[in-house]
């Protein structure tokens, strides 16, 4: 047996090497994708018009609520929509219109301009998980996140090559006063990367917070005339908007930065148990929040979002990777299209406790129904756990080394002269091998997506190896991630204006833990 270990570590005089060009510290970031394959398309065109015909009645007829705003109330009162107490009912055709001055796409500005992503068209950007309370490693278990863990995530997103965004709340750092650590979650973002990033949402002021701190980050002209943040504002579905959220957008509309509008639905008790049902109200819900934000600024860029989940009839908790879910997010797509807006939806979510196979079922599920519905935004791309109360370091690092299959497939299939390959079949005739070939030679290196986490190893070195699972590769892989992190470079005086800022606004206020 140790002759034929001694003869499998032997072979290939080349291994070492390439051992340690795959362990080599690398920092890459891929490119957003761009696609190069249809979207996939559920709705007929009958549907589509049922369904939005259906929406405009919803806002017509039943009504939105904008819930202790009176400036919202009077706003919608000057555009034309009819204002009962906090009830707005919009005029067939009104909020369809004031969204025709959202742009369907914009450019993200990252302090590193190579890094700056374009959200809308053909393009989809990958962002991961928000706002867990929890997280969890296979060492510590379960627990509540900290601050440490925050910037453990973001310099994990900094060194994962195929996450073009830093996201946002990748955890929430309980052990800082909630009215303080939307500062250090956006220091650590600014710091730590320098990929684009989200602001906070959590009350109006700190949304004013973020667009300060992008002020010193990138220069108060700049963030006037140019998005460096794209934040996430939910609707409490069904179809009312809050005070704190419409506060939030509005700053960050009057400001020239970006809001995803999201209904956040889970189908059975915040909508209804059909898909055609549900996608109606996503859409009166959107196209509410939507014109809402273009009353406050005309032009101020936006998403459509689609967050939808099912319901398990038996226990009451949310459902995540189910064909319903899918459809729905198709669905929305395709009227987000029609629309002429960039769409955000989609993630790695699932709904199990571990990283396990079911978490790889349900994640697989919507990221291939992100990537084929024409998703442009996906939060939650990778880290999500127990249907989001928990960012896992392990499935992170597993769901960011997935992320690359999307960019694979969004390649599609090149038809050139050298992927014809008429030459290796020449070469090689009946009966021959390819292994050797110029062709094969030539392309070897970029001709298959290769994992930089998963085992391909023969049973007897992955046996040798200690017969590591996924979830011991991914723990792994996030110690190499967080020993190799090198943080990237930034202007001494941007950074100490950035600190003294933070340190200046928490000694303003006392702590508050709710």
């Amino acid at each position: 047996m140790a002759e034929a270990a001694a003869r499998r570590r032997g072979r290939g005089g080349g291994g070492a090497a390439r051992r340690a060009e795959r362990t080599a510290i690398r920092i890459e970031t891929a490119k957003y994708i761009e696609r190069n394959i249809p979207n996939f398309e559920i709705l007929t065109e009958e549907a589509l018009e049922i369904i939005e015909t259906n929406a405009e009645t919803v806002l017509e007829e039943i009504g939105v609520n904008f819930v202790n705003n009176p400036g919202a109330l009077a706003l919608w009162r000057d555009a034309g929509a009819d204002v009962e107490g906090e009830r707005v009912r919009i005029p067939r055709g009104l909020a369809r219109k004031l969204c025709e001055t959202a742009p369907s796409s914009y450019v993200q500005h990252a302090r590193n301009p190579d890094k700056n992503v374009v959200i809308g068209g053909k393009t989809l950007v990958c962002a991961p998980v928000y706002g867990p309370p929890f997280v969890r490693d296979a060492a510590g278990g379960r627990r509540y996140a900290t601050m440490e863990d925050f910037r453990n995530f973001v310099k994990l997103g900094y060194m994962s090559k195929y996450l073009h965004h830093s996201g946002g709340t990748v955890c929430e750092p309980t052990d800082v006063p909630v009215n303080k650590r939307h500062m250090d979650m956006l220091l650590a973002h600014m710091t730590l990367s320098d990929k684009p990033f989200m602001g906070s949402v959590t009350e109006p002021s700190r949304a004013q917070d973020s667009v300060e701190m992008c002020e010193i980050l990138f220069g108060k002209d700049f963030v006037q005339d140019n998005t460096v943040m794209t934040s996430l504002i939910n609707i409490n579905s069904p179809m009312t908007f809050d005070d704190v959220m419409m506060g939030a957008l509005e700053v960050y509309a009057r400001n020239n930065q970006a809001c995803i509008v999201s209904p956040f639905i889970v189908g059975g008790a915040m909508a209804p148990v059909s898909v055609a049902g549900t996608l109606t109200q996503v859409l009166a819900e959107v196209l509410a929040g939507i014109a809402y934000s273009q009353l406050v600024r005309p032009g101020a860029p936006v998403i459509f979002g689609a967050f939808v989940t099912s319901i398990d009839m038996n226990s009451g908790a949310p459902t995540f990777g189910t064909p319903e879910a899918s459809q729905i997010l198709y669905g929305a797509g395709q009227l987000a299209r029609r629309l002429n807006l960039p769409f955000r939806s989609g993630g790695g979510l699932c709904g199990s406790k571990l990283p396990d196979a079911q978490a790889a079922y349900e994640t697989a599920h919507t990221l291939n129904a992100a990537l084929l519905g024409g998703v442009n935004f996906m939060l939650h791309a990778c880290g999500w756990l127990e249907g989001g109360l928990v960012s896992s370091y392990e499935k992170f690092v597993m769901d960011a080394d997935q992320l690359g299959v999307l960019h694979k497939m969004a390649e599609g299939v090149p038809v050139d002269v050298n992927a014809q390959a008429l030459d290796a079949i020449a070469e090689v005739g009946p009966g021959g091998h390819y292994l050797g070939c110029a062709h094969t030679q030539a392309n070897f290196k970029t001709a298959f997506w290769r994992t930089e986490l998963l085992d391909y190893k023969p049973f007897e070195t992955w046996e040798e190896e200690g017969a590591r699972d996924t979830q011991a590769l991914a723990s792994a892989r996030v110690a190499h991630l967080l020993n190799s992190y090198q943080q990237p470079a930034l202007d001494p005086g941007i950074a100490q204006a950035l600190q003294e800022y933070v340190e200046r606004k928490k000694a303003s206020m006392p702590d508050a833990f709710m």
